[in-house]
């Protein structure tokens, strides 16, 4: 269901039906000398090394209300309010039951109106830098975010 194509040290994640739903970006780990780092990543790349995790960006909640210039009324925002905040709920018990703790949220770069999750994986056993492997370990948790209705 989940596929992944590489763009430079990162990868696209794509849905069935071909819309991109976030990124994931591999912790290459320490990589000496600085200066060389995209000739190494490469390296690792071509190599297919082993990862310990890495951090995957996905939108976590669309507000509905920032549009400039838009004019609403009172019921229609508390009625965008609570379903941001229940969409938080299920975000926020989704992240228990997988022990998702380190994460950060930042207002979306490409969508002022949407806050995106970055939240770090931790694989159980390493996996090969190989967009069909990373897609199969990062689908298990995409399938349950996106049975949880979060994407």
């Amino acid at each position: 269901m989940w596929k992944l194509e590489r763009e430079d040290v990162h990868f696209k994640i794509y849905d069935e039906r071909k819309l991109l739903v976030g990124y994931f970006g591999p912790e290459y780990g320490q990589i000496e000398p600085e200066d060389r780092a995209a000739q190494v990543i490469e390296e690792m790349h071509k190599r297919q090394e082993k990862i310990a995790g890495g951090y995957l960006l996905l939108p976590l909640v669309k507000f509905g209300i920032f549009e400039e210039g838009s004019e609403m009324d009172m019921d229609y925002v508390v009625q965008k309010l609570e379903a941001v905040a229940y969409t938080l709920s299920v975000w926020r018990q989704l992240m228990q039951e997988k022990s998702l703790g380190r994460h950060k949220i930042i207002v979306s770069h490409t969508d002022h109106d949407m806050l995106s999750i970055t939240l770090y994986l931790g694989f159980a056993t390493p996996i090969p830098l190989e967009k069909n492997a990373l897609g199969q370990e990062i689908g298990k948790l995409l399938d349950v975010i996106h049975q949880k209705g979060l994407l």
